[in-house]
C-alpha cells in the first residue's frame, strides 16, 4: 500500500491532509503506521516528548530519529535519555560525523543544512514516510503547514500535531508527565544547537533566539 500511496499525486495527499484537520494526532499516527509499517521514522528534537508519547501509544516500537549534531545542549542529551528510559524507545541516534572545524564556526548559518539536513537525507533514503512534531503556531512560516504532504525528497511527511497549540501542547506534557527539555523554563522557547541558539525575552517572537543576528527561520528540515 505504501508504493501505492507515493504514486498519489499532490492533490490526493492534500485531500488527505484536509481529511485530518479535526482528527486526533493518534489517529493521523495510526493511518500512518498501518501505511507505511517499517518504512516511516519519526523525526524528533527532544525540545518535548509529546509527539512521542501519543506514537508510542499506537506503535511502541515506532523508530525515532535524533539527529546529534555533536552541538546540543547538555539538556537536550540529558532529555533523549529520560525519553528512552521512559518509553523504552526504539531510538536511531544519529551522530553526524565531526568535521575538522564545527559546523558554526565556519558558517552559522549553512551549519544545518551541512550537518542536520544532510543527516536527515541520509536516513530518509531507506524509508517512505517520516512525522514530524512541526506545529502552525510555532512560527509565521509554518502558519500554513499541511498535516499530510509530499517533501521535496518525494517522501510523504506527517506533521500529526500541526494544529496544535502552545497550550494544547503545555496541557499535555501535564496530564501525561511528559518528558520535556528543562530549557524551556529557562527562557529558551525554540531550542536548537547550543552555538546558535540564545534565550529570548518574555513576549518576542518564540524562534528569535535561534540564528540571532541573521535572517535565518529555519533549519531546513522542514523544507
Amino acid at each position: 500500500m505504501a508504493s501505492d500511496l507515493l504514486t498519489l499525486s499532490d492533490e490526493d495527499l492534500a485531500e488527505i491532509s484536509a481529511s485530518f484537520e479535526s482528527k486526533p494526532a493518534s489517529a493521523i499516527i495510526r493511518w500512518a503506521v498501518d501505511t507505511f509499517g517499517d518504512d516511516l521514522i519519526l523525526a524528533a528534537s527532544f525540545q518535548d516528548a509529546v509527539l512521542i508519547d501519543v506514537a508510542t501509544k499506537v506503535k511502541p516500537d515506532v523508530e525515532v530519529l535524533f539527529i546529534d549534531t555533536l552541538d546540543h545542549f547538555p539538556e537536550t542529551y540529558d532529555t533523549v535519555e529520560r525519553a528512552r528510559a521512559r518509553y523504552g524507545l526504539n531510538l536511531n541516534w544519529y551522530k553526524v560525523p565531526a568535521p575538522e572545524v564545527p559546523f558554526h564556526e565556519v558558517d552559522p548559518v549553512r551549519c544545518c543544512s551541512d550537518a542536520k539536513v544532510a543527516a536527515l537525507d541520509a536516513v530518509l533514503s531507506t524509508k517512505k514516510a517520516w512525522m514530524s512534531g512541526l506545529r502552525r503556531t510555532e512560527a509565521s512560516t509554518r502558519a500554513d503547514a499541511p498535516i499530510v504532504s509530499r517533501d521535496r525528497r518525494g517522501l510523504v511527511k506527517i506533521n500529526p500535531i500541526a494544529t496544535w497549540s502552545d497550550l494544547d501542547v503545555s496541557g499535555y506534557v501535564a496530564t501525561n508527565d511528559v518528558p520535556y527539555n528543562p530549557l524551556l523554563d529557562q527562557g529558551y522557547p525554540s531550542i536548537g544547537c547550543m552555538p546558535t541558539t540564545k534565550p529570548v525575552e518574555d513576549g518576542a517572537d518564540p524562534r528569535s533566539g535561534r540564528w540571532a543576528g541573521s535572517d535565518k527561520t529555519e533549519c531546513g528540515l522542514h523544507e
